[in-house]
């Protein structure tokens, strides 16, 4: 019986125990749910500051972009028009708006967080001074664009009297172009007749000046027909044993014999037949005109 007892108080003692440890296990889960939530709200109050942040940099960098649109240069001398100038201006004037908008709203964000960073702290006090600095230099924009729309002005008028003075030249430039290609064309087309009348010119002066000759045995003038019954250049005689010549140049003419006989008339005085070194027949025209006035065929009879 003892023993018994003591096992049942032995079997309270252990429940009495693991409940305790229950109650304890639970507590903990409790806090720990809490710190997360806590951690939690944390993370989320510190990603919108962050986003915040990001929102106010890509407004910065937006305003950088328009401000490298309107530079001086472009402002004066590219000649962009008012109206892209001024809405440039207008777009970063907004953006500047928004981002002052942003800044507020991010202090806010960090003072309800309760979040003590001196880093983000600074680094909201450099977008604010880059506002600033922008501030100043968008102001100077507004100034530069003021005194340059006279300038602009001006110099649209003087564009366009320029532009009005080289469409005229071009416009007589083309009148001219065209006057020197019609004229151009005359020339050819005189050239042209020129070069055919030089070359007709050229052809008949060829043709007057031009001889054949022949020399050979009276066998070989009367097998081409040159010579015939005794008479020299009858019908039917063989043009291609003769030999051309310029008499304008070939005026010696070696035919190689001991014996010759002119058959064709040509003026005594313009000519001399006499022998060589070697007692061989040389032929010397002296006056090529006279010579070849009464026959451009020269036939010599040799042995």
């Amino acid at each position: 019986m003892k023993k018994l007892i003591l096992f049942a108080l032995c079997v309270v003692a252990l429940g009495a125990c693991d409940n305790g440890e229950k109650k304890s296990m639970l507590t903990r889960n409790m806090q720990n749910d809490s710190l997360q939530q806590i951690i939690n709200a944390r993370d989320n109050e510190i990603n919108d500051i962050l986003a915040t942040l990001n929102d106010v940099q890509t407004g910065l960098n937006e305003i950088t972009a328009a401000e490298e649109h309107i530079s001086l240069g472009q402002i004066g001398e590219n000649g962009n028009r008012d109206s892209q100038l001024k809405e440039n201006i207008a777009f970063i004037a907004e953006r500047m708006k928004q981002n002052r908008e942003l800044i507020d709203r991010l202090r806010t964000q960090l003072k309800e967080s309760g979040f003590k960073g001196d880093q983000l702290q600074k680094t909201i006090d450099g977008l604010v001074a880059q506002l600033d600095k922008k501030e100043t230099e968008l102001k100077r924009l507004r100034t530069e664009l003021a005194q340059k729309n006279v300038h602009i002005e001006e110099l649209d008028r003087t564009i366009t009297a320029r532009n009005q003075t080289i469409s005229s030249q071009r416009r007589e430039i083309e009148d001219k172009s065209q006057t020197i290609n019609e004229r151009n064309q005359t020339i050819s087309a005189q050239k042209q007749e020129i070069d055919t009348k030089q070359q007709t010119i050229s052809n008949q002066a060829q043709q007057l000046n031009t001889a054949w000759y022949v020399f050979g045995t009276k066998r070989e003038l009367k097998d081409h027909n040159i010579l015939k019954s005794g008479k020299v250049l009858q019908n039917g005689f063989d043009p291609s044993y003769f030999t051309k010549i310029d008499i304008r140049v070939d005026k010696v003419i070696n035919l190689h014999s001991k014996s010759a006989k002119l058959l064709t008339t040509h003026p005594s005085s313009s000519y001399t037949l006499n022998k060589d070194t070697n007692g061989q027949y040389v032929l010397r025209i002296t006056n090529p005109e006279m010579f070849w006035s009464t026959s451009k065929y020269l036939v010599v009879q040799v042995k």
